[in-house]
Order: C-alpha cells, then structure tokens, then sequence
C-alpha cells in the first residue's frame, strides 16, 4: 500500500482512500463516557480504543482520602483528572471519538467543555454503588444528550438484569441499560454500538 509523509514528516502513514477522494472520508462522531469516581471509565476507554488511549491520570494522595470513597475499589491508586480519550472504527465509514469524563465532583467542570459536539453519552454504574452514577444521569437529561446506561458488572457482586437496574435508578423506558464488563473489548462495542442506535433514533426528523 502506498504511504504517505505525516505532517511531521518524521513517519509515513498509509494512504486512505479517502485521502483522494474526500467525499469517501468516514464520519467522526463524538461520545462521552461518564459515571461516579471509580467506575470503570478509564478501562472502558482503553479497552476499544484502536490507538493508544490518551489518560489524564494523577496519583491519589492523602489530601483525597476525605473526599474519595475507595471503600468499593481498595486498589485504586490514580484518577482521571481532565479526561481519557480514545478513538475506534465501527464502520468503514464512521468512526468514534470516546471521551471518557473524570468523575470527582471538584473536576465536574470539564464536563460542559467535555459535551460540546457530542452526539451522546453512557453513563457507566455499579450496581454496589449506584448513586453515584446519579451525577450523570442528571446531566445528561438536563442538557438533553441522548444517554444509554451500561451496568458493569465487576466480578464477585451479584448479578442484575437491566429492567432491575433502570427500576433502582428510575431511568425512563426510551433509554437502553445494558449489562457489560469494561474489561471486554465486545461488551464495550455492543455499549457503543447502542449508544450511537438510540442517539439516532433519538434524532428529530
């Protein structure tokens, strides 16, 4: 296949078909990633991304212990800061841009930078500690973002079908739970791809 010279110059890259016809380029699209601290947001991310996963991740120190509830994720030693990011093809012709949004309340901030463009968002819960997924929830209706729930299912805690899991958060019917594990590369795909069916079902005509 033929390259082509990067912008840099420093490393060649395959030439797409799209590079010479630009109406063959995919669609990128951008989604969020979003939930209570300790989730699974990072794994999520790094587990379908096609590239090295951006992370913005600092070491936790004795000044959090006050504010961040490890009682659920005793071997947690960094947190998402500012956001992770990573990108993955469903299609030949759409691509998505993952954002995952840090979950501490002091950096709730980035989120509305975060949202700009997006066509939607997957609020990650656990069901051990599902009110901190509540954040989220609220967000997402307030601002009017097209939203799916993905319950990930960490390993020793029991079971619950999705109908359980949108009774316990009062989620409405038009929004899609789906129980998967972070770890996953095809659960966290079959998350994706039913995020982006109900953003677009979600679509006004």
């Amino acid at each position: 296949m033929a390259s082509a010279v990067s912008e840099t110059g420093l490393f060649p890259e395959p030439v797409q078909p799209w590079q010479y016809d630009r109406s063959r380029a995919p669609v990128a699209v951008k989604v969020l990633v979003a939930g209570g601290f300790g989730v699974g947001k990072t794994t999520f991310v790094g587990s379908v991304s096609e590239i090295p996963p951006l992370r913005t991740e600092a070491l936790m120190t004795e000044a959090s212990v006050p504010t961040d509830d490890l009682s659920a994720t005793p071997d947690k030693h960094t947190t998402t800061v500012a956001m992770d990011f990573g990108r993955v093809t469903l299609d030949d012709d759409l691509v998505l841009y993952v954002y995952g949004t840090p979950g501490q309340e002091r950096f709730w901030f980035m989120w509305d930078d975060l949202v700009r463009g997006a066509i939607g968002g997957i609020v990650l819960a656990d069901t051990r500690r599902l009110r901190d997924c509540f954040p989220a929830l609220d967000y997402f209706e307030s601002c009017g973002l097209p939203y799916t729930v993905a319950v990930n299912h960490f390993e020793g805690t029991r079971s619950y079908a999705p109908d359980d899991v949108r009774e316990a958060l009062t989620i409405p019917d038009r929004v899609p739970v789906v129980i998967m594990d972070a770890r996953r590369r095809d659960t966290v795909l079959e998350s994706l791809l039913t995020l982006v069916g109900h953003a677009l079902d979600s679509t006004p005509e």
